[in-house]
């Protein structure tokens, strides 16, 4: 992912965590308008959070941003 979309999966997970705390779970979605104005982006997202890390539908914020930040 190129670093404008990680530094925007972190603020969102960072802004949901000060909201909600630190088991607050995110789908994919989250990072994303209601409408699907950049499809290559959004499967870019998909790709890494379904193929790449297998991870659930929904997953820990927390979680979510220390695998951004980490690069994997």
């Amino acid at each position: 992912m190129n670093d404008n979309v990680r530094e925007k999966i972190i603020a969102v997970c960072d802004n949901k965590i000060t909201q909600k705390g630190e088991n607050v779970g995110l789908s994919f979605y989250a990072f994303f308008a209601n409408k699907n104005d950049d499809p290559e982006l959004l499967m870019e997202v998909a790709t890494w959070w379904i193929q790449t890390h297998q991870l659930d539908h929904f997953e820990k914020a927390i979680k979510i941003k220390q695998l951004v930040k980490s690069g994997k």
